[in-house]
């Protein structure tokens, strides 16, 4: 009997190694990760969401006066007030995903806009915009999230933070979405840049509103 035990705790064993042959490991950033022996790898607590209440900004987030240009998509209900003298607009081009790309006209500020026809729990974009944003900055993680009513729109409002090529970058936008549809509204830069930036993006971001 007492070799029939061992002989299944080898089993056991021998399974178990072939199966997960991982080693854990930290990155530069501080994030714990599992490596496996194919090449592949997942952070340690990727499977784990923590719940935490998201708060609420008490603050009303309105146009700009200075934003003078609407901006619509063609796929929600949903327009973009901007100030063309700042901001500079094309058609996605460099990313598939998205459906306008703006840059701050001579500077080192970005923002995209992704909209699509789906509607989203705005509790449910937190991990959403977490995987898709690992697959550019496998290290991103978000440092801000709150609520805010935009232009009488309930937004949740996210900062992440990642390395994407050596480069450290931070995303900080809004996150919505209704019956017509979902949009990610993010501003993006290096972020020794952001807090510099912060009242140019927000600017432009608060230009988010529902069109007829």
């Amino acid at each position: 009997m007492k070799n029939y035990y061992l002989l299944l705790s080898i089993i056991i064993l021998l399974i178990s190694s072939s199966l997960q042959a991982q080693t854990n490991a930290v990155t530069e950033t501080g994030e714990e990760v599992i490596l496996y022996t194919d090449g592949t790898w997942k952070y340690l607590n990727q499977d784990k969401v923590i719940e935490t209440e998201i708060t609420t900004n008490p603050a009303k987030f309105e146009k700009s006066k200075k934003s003078t240009f609407l901006l619509k998509s063609n796929s929600t209900k949903l327009g973009f007030w901007l100030n063309p003298k700042k901001w500079s607009f094309k058609k996605g081009v460099n990313n598939d995903d998205a459906e306008y790309e703006l840059q701050l006209r001579g500077e080192d500020l970005y923002a995209i806009i992704i909209t699509e026809k789906v509607e989203i729990p705005l509790e449910s974009f937190k991990e959403l915009a977490l995987e898709n944003g690992r697959e550019i900055a496998p290290d991103i993680r978000v440092v801000k999230e709150e609520y805010r009513m935009v232009n009488g729109l309930k937004m949740l409002l996210m900062q992440m933070d990642g390395t994407m090529q050596g480069i450290k970058i931070s995303y900080y936008g809004y996150y919505f979405s209704n019956e017509e549809g979902s949009v990610q509204f993010l501003a993006y830069t290096s972020q020794n840049l952001l807090e510099e930036y912060k009242p140019v993006a927000e600017e432009l971001l608060n230009g988010i509103v529902i069109t007829e």
